[in-house]
């Protein structure tokens, strides 16, 4: 499958059984998951709305975007995802598409087909980051949105995310990152920009141990999000 890294792939496919466990492998999303739906419909009212979750993993966020009246399709690499993601919007009567595919391989075939595209904690997972803003971009109508979600390349990140959370604290399993997959800010900003999108706003996203729970800050210097949006035809 294109720009896959089949590591990260089997990494996520191990995951995949326990992504709906608050208290599972998959806690830290399931603890990010409100902050970054809030910082969405900050940027996107999102009922009616034609959606694209790219790296959907196990539903998490499709489904709350579902339930605030989104029309969406949540898609990932990853068969495993795709079947635990089905198979959880199914039991909980959540009306919403999964597909296994790429972003490139979707913008192939559904070029400017979304209002809003979502990218969330998967850019620092695949071989070739760009692509994937490209084809998010390349996704989107003209006046649509796309938000994305990574880590930076810094001392800070490297600190909180691989030492803290991987070593220290356990809240990821080991290796679940790799430093030099991290993403500067201006980068991911340079490679919107190059894809006809305007960046809209950029936040950062820190984390409190005491009481598990991520909160926004205004520097991006660990977890950050980043709304982008692609001008009208006549803009």
């Amino acid at each position: 499958m294109h720009n896959t890294d089949p590591a990260e792939l089997e990494k996520f496919e191990q995951l995949a059984a326990s992504w709906w466990d608050p208290a599972g492998d998959s806690q830290p999303l399931h603890l990010l998951n409100p902050l970054r739906f809030g910082y969405i419909e900050h940027h996107a009212t999102l009922s009616g709305l034609s959606i694209l979750d790219v790296g959907c993993g196990g539903g998490l966020l499709s489904e709350l975007m579902a339930k605030a009246g989104g029309r969406v399709l949540g898609i990932d690499a990853g068969h495993a995802q795709v079947s635990v993601a089905t198979l959880h919007a199914r039991d909980a009567g959540v009306t919403l598409e999964y597909e296994q595919t790429t972003a490139e391989q979707l913008r192939d075939r559904a070029n400017e087909a979304f209002d809003l595209v979502t990218c969330m904690e998967l850019l620092e997972h695949v071989p070739d980051p760009l692509s994937v803003v490209t084809a998010c971009a390349e996704l989107l109508r003209p006046g649509g949105k796309a938000i994305f979600s990574t880590i930076n390349r810094s001392l800070g990140a490297w600190l909180k995310t691989i030492v803290a959370a991987e070593h220290v604290l356990g809240l990821l399993p080991k290796g679940t990152h790799r430093y030099e997959n991290f993403i500067r800010p201006a980068e991911l900003a340079a490679w919107g920009r190059a894809a006809n999108l305007r960046v809209i706003d950029i936040t950062g996203v820190d984390y409190r141990p005491i009481t598990k729970t991520f909160y926004l800050v205004p520097e991006p210097r660990a977890n950050y999000m980043m709304c982008l949006a692609r001008p009208m035809a006549n803009d």
